[in-house]
């Protein structure tokens, strides 16, 4: 891939955000024992998962595919802190997972855009949450602008904008807060094939440049395999981990060649296969 003048200059400024000098870039993962149970209306408790174990090495693009309800976004609110777990740990580099927050960036599959916010000041707030030098957020701001192609729209708000350049403008928070990981909750889900297509092109872009560790929740198989090193089918709840895969397929990818390569055919299938499976012992 060939990396723009715009592109590098981005590459530098990320990789060498305010938090660096104060940490070691990293993203290592690991849920140990977890067992997490909800509250239903009539007072009996929802098992969700029990004795989940799951490690994932910094910069690796991870995707969790399995049936709806199987407990793949109660994972990332637990890993971010967003819901305890009853029992077990979820780390993040050796440390519990609600001690990293400022560590994980959070994209859900409606976007939390500030309507009432340009397209510069909602990319703007994760330029303040980063503690971003006041001297050096315009610069880095125009340059996120430029890197996600929304030179133009800066001051559009976000009810001028199409579905994928409003998902557009939430990377380009999430990329201006640079955290080490990435939680992606559906972020395309919500698209028409053609955008979800050119988003994940945009995102495979991004990742490749920074190498940041992934978490990307999806019930889209084509899509799970085309952008991840390695994907992990759940059982329906209590989740288990029924399969964990590898895609070794070259990259770069361009989704439209890979549907005509035999691995990526067999990929999908297998994986079709378990979650079919899973669902019929149910």
């Amino acid at each position: 891939m060939t990396i723009t003048a715009s592109e590098n200059t981005l590459s530098t400024a990320i990789s060498t955000s305010p938090g660096d000098s104060a940490r070691t870039r990293s993203g290592n993962i690991r849920f140990q024992d977890v067992r997490v149970t909800f509250s239903a209306a009539n007072g009996d408790g929802v098992l969700v998962t029990d004795d989940f174990n799951l490690d994932i090495p910094s910069g690796q693009f991870l995707s969790i595919v399995g049936p709806s309800g199987c407990g793949k976004s109660t994972l990332l609110k637990v890993l971010s802190g967003l819901v305890p777990a009853n029992a077990g740990t979820a780390h993040i580099d050796g440390l519990p997972a609600g001690r990293t927050r400022e560590r994980i960036g959070f994209m859900f599959q409606r976007d939390t855009l500030l309507p009432w916010a340009s397209v510069k000041d909602n990319i703007n707030i994760g330029i303040e949450l980063a503690h971003v030098a006041p001297d050096k957020a315009a610069e880095r701001i125009k340059e996120l602008i430029a890197f996600l192609k929304l030179s133009g729209f800066e001051h559009h708000m976000p009810h001028q904008l199409s579905g994928g350049m409003r998902q557009r403008v939430s990377l380009g928070r999430l990329l201006a807060y640079d955290p080490d990981i990435f939680l992606m909750d559906e972020p395309f889900g919500a698209l028409d094939s053609q955008t979800k297509a050119a988003m994940g092109r945009e995102l495979l872009r991004i990742w490749s440049h920074h190498r940041r560790t992934v978490v990307f929740v999806t019930h889209d198989i084509e899509e799970a395999v085309t952008l991840s090193d390695r994907i992990i089918v759940l059982s329906p709840r209590p989740s288990k981990i029924r399969l964990d895969i590898e895609i070794a397929l070259e990259r770069p990818r361009d989704a439209r060649q890979l549907r005509k390569s035999p691995d990526y055919i067999n990929y999908v299938d297998q994986i079709w296969r378990e979650i079919d499976t899973s669902e019929k012992e149910e």
